[in-house]
């Protein structure tokens, strides 16, 4: 099989000397290929490598024919048109000129003729027919800005495709042009997301952390991670009944070493047999011991290196556990009333949330989803109409940046819970996978997923305990173990939740009782 990209024996590390890889060898192939790995595993450094705009330390990558990439941020300028984000202006301009009457050859050179057709035509098929190829960038919400983009790859046609995250931002009916697209892609194709549904529709996962690479989707790729767990697991429940046995048996040989030389010393004290034998007789045992005491030694070692590479073995999937009793609303407790609601961003209605319902607020992007959201907490005003909290609320926004940086993990959850102890915080704080000196960390030290963590055990340890969750596109930038922490969580969360995101997997495992969409009438609702 030919390969389109070739990395070979590749290296890259940040100026502060933070390495992201080293000696990495990868390899893609024709197909579409989803590149997955948690946060800072190296992998929008890896395409950025690929694309020419990171220099690797040492090593090499090849690309076999055009690339065309799609950063997570796309470069934009408020003055810049949809015309120039597409890349086709100065054909354009050479059209026009033609058209006015101005033939020169520098015109004929720059015209293609059907440019203007060929980008309509693929704006339209994602989704952008009310996007005017002179319309501002100023003007495009996020995810329109990234479906123009999307685009402009597209009409280049080049031969190796890079896309980054390219669903957040996407509302439901973007994400559904955007599947479409990636499945009718012929050519090579790498893209990175956490997006489970366009996961699936790839022909190989290639593994950043694991340096692998597997023929099928996210779901195949899983069921034989899963497989491998169990045996992995195994692994080490035999390591571990091994290493208690080596133990054992060491236990057993230095209690038998221990009699013979109290035996052999009190022969010595004794002289029953000559001097000289006597003390070539205890020479030897204590040779004989140390021997022995040794070998055994060396087999407890080895089994506790054994134990130690089976537990190497077993990924690191952990799971974070924890009980939130305080958080529970009884069945038929009014937790939020919206009465006549107008928001800034239009009409929504009336609205009553009663005990533990997870509402999903679907919409498309700039139908004021986040603006319900902080009209609902109180941090912008009504236009029309009221609302009503009965329970104590809390709000994760999209950037998280409600914890204080320069605080420890341990003080930034005593922040919201001030009357909590701190052996009660670190012992919340361990359900949340921080253990230990781990608590004491700085905010600001974090990673990306440990940074999240943080975020949701400050959310859900907080004080008095929230009955009411307000999420708002929660797995954006997640990766696959956040988003599955970030279940793992809510399934323990006893509360209402009302929850925006355009992810159906993440809110079907959530178990979402009733869908609310907003709309230019106001919110409708299906359960």
């Amino acid at each position: 099989m030919s390969h389109s990209i070739v990395c070979t024996d590749l290296s890259f590390s940040w100026p502060d000397g933070t390495s992201v890889f080293e000696e990495l060898d990868f390899a893609f192939g024709a197909g579409r290929t989803g590149l997955i790995g948690v946060n800072g595993s190296g992998k929008s450094t890896l395409l950025k490598l690929i694309a020419g705009e990171l220099t690797p330390a040492s090593g090499s990558v090849s690309v076999t024919g055009r690339l065309g990439y799609l950063p997570q941020n796309l470069p934009l300028g408020a003055s810049r048109t949809v015309s120039d984000l597409l890349g086709i202006t100065p054909a354009r301009e050479a059209l026009h000129a033609i058209e006015r009457g101005d033939l020169s050859e520098a015109n004929f050179d720059a015209v293609v003729w059907d440019v203007e057709e060929r980008a309509r035509a693929e704006l339209d098929r994602l989704g952008l027919a009310g996007v005017d190829l002179d319309r501002t960038v100023a003007t495009l919400s996020g995810g329109e800005t990234v479906m123009v983009g999307l685009a402009a790859r597209f009409l280049a046609e080049p031969d190796v495709l890079l896309l980054d995250e390219p669903t957040n931002n996407l509302d439901l009916d973007a994400r559904r042009r955007l599947y479409d697209a990636v499945s009718s892609w012929t050519r090579t194709l790498v893209v990175v997301s956490h997006d489970r549904t366009l996961l699936d529709l790839v022909d190989q996962i290639a593994d950043l952390p694991a340096r692998r690479t597997f023929g099928g989707t996210l779901g195949e790729y899983e069921e034989v991670l899963a497989v491998e767990r169990e045996a992995a697991e195994r692994t080490v429940r035999a390591a571990e009944g091994d290493l208690r046995r080596q133990r054992r048996e060491l236990a057993e040989a230095q209690t038998k070493l221990a009699r013979r030389v109290r035996y052999g010393n009190k022969m010595y004290e004794q002289k029953r047999e000559p001097k000289i034998i006597m003390q070539e007789r205890k020479r030897q045992a204590q040779v004989s011991a140390g021997k022995h005491r040794m070998m055994h030694e060396e087999k407890v070692a080895a089994a506790r290196e054994r134990l130690a590479e089976a537990e190497e073995a077993v990924r690191d999937d952990a799971e974070i556990r924890v009980e939130l009793p305080a958080t529970a609303v009884p069945a038929g407790r009014t937790v939020l009333e919206l009465d006549g609601l107008r928001t800034a961003a239009g009409p929504i209605g009336d609205l009553v949330v009663r005990g533990p319902e997870r509402v999903a607020l679907l919409g498309p992007n700039g139908s004021g989803k986040t603006t319900l959201l902080r009209t609902i907490l109180g941090e912008i005003p009504p236009g029309e109409g009221s609302v009503r909290l009965n329970v104590p609320v809390r709000y994760l926004p999209q950037r998280l940046d409600v914890l204080d940086d320069a605080l420890s993990l341990v003080d930034n959850v005593r922040a919201v819970a001030p009357a909590a102890s701190v052996n009660a915080v670190r012992a919340g704080l361990a359900r949340f996978l921080f253990r230990g000196a781990r608590a004491e960390r700085p905010a600001g030290t974090l990673s990306g997923g440990e940074r999240f963590r943080a975020v949701l055990a400050s959310l859900l340890l907080a004080e008095p305990a929230p009955r009411l969750l307000l999420l708002d596109e929660p797995t954006n930038n997640l990766d696959l173990a956040s988003v599955r922490q970030l279940a793992q969580a809510l399934s323990a969360y006893r509360g209402a939740l009302v929850v925006v995101s355009h992810d159906l997997p993440f809110l079907e495992s959530i178990g979402i009782t009733r869908w609310l969409t907003l709309g230019p009438e106001g919110a409708t609702s299906s359960a």
